[in-house]
């Protein structure tokens, strides 16, 4: 199966829906994300136990067994423009099939694919992503599946929610009220199962301090 997977780093990860799946045990999956967490967190717990052989993200760098993985042959990485992997969500969200971008032209990313020229700029051809499965985290949800992200967990979260067959969204609240459609960021035609998220702790890749100067 191919699953997208909200969140940017730690921020934002649907962490439950991670651990649940990691729990199924299923192997072979393709991981559609902008990153795959840290090791021993997030998106890492499905490395550490096997269960991925390609990863279509933008970043590797906080995690030490994706890049062993990679090194070794184990894992299959498809490099994404972090752009271009947003805006191919948002197509195959959108039923658009693929779309042009300058991004990448001229570099390994454009190779085998389609290139062509507009206005004298070279653009090559990016497909919409549509993933069998998509696993959001929202702040607030309510009974009809519509989702409210809370400042930079909204990062990727609503661009996977909409590439997803079927998604899965775990909610930090559940509204007893319909959310004020003024104030939805995903409606809940993209979002076919809820669940409240049980674990409220939410992890920082980096934590840095200073001393703080006296006034």
């Amino acid at each position: 199966m191919t699953i997208a997977v909200g969140g940017f780093g730690l921020s934002g990860i649907p962490h439950n829906l991670i651990v649940a799946l990691r729990d199924t045990g299923v192997k072979d999956l393709t991981i559609v994300s902008n990153n795959m967490g840290v090791d021993g967190k997030g998106l890492g717990l499905l490395l550490e136990n096997q269960q991925v052989s390609k990863v279509l993200g933008s970043y590797v760098g906080e995690n030490k067994l994706f890049a062993e993985q990679y090194l070794s042959g184990t894992l299959e990485v498809e490099f994404v423009p972090q752009g271009t992997l947003a805006e191919r969500l948002r197509a195959g969200g959108s039923g658009i099939p693929a779309f042009y971008t300058p991004t990448g032209v001229g570099t390994p990313i454009a190779e085998g694919k389609e290139e062509a020229e507009f206005d004298g700029k070279r653009v090559i051809l990016e497909r919409g992503i549509v993933a069998d499965l998509a696993l959001v985290r929202a702040h607030t949800g309510d009974s009809e599946g519509n989702l409210r992200y809370r400042f930079t967990a909204k990062n990727f979260n609503p661009l996977v929610a909409m590439s997803g067959r079927v998604t899965l969204a775990e909610v930090e609240h559940l509204s007893e009220d319909y959310l004020d459609p003024e104030r939805i960021d995903t409606q809940g035609v993209f979002v076919q199962r809820l669940v409240v998220a049980e674990d409220p702790v939410k992890d920082i890749e980096q934590r840095t301090v200073r001393t703080r100067e006296a006034v």
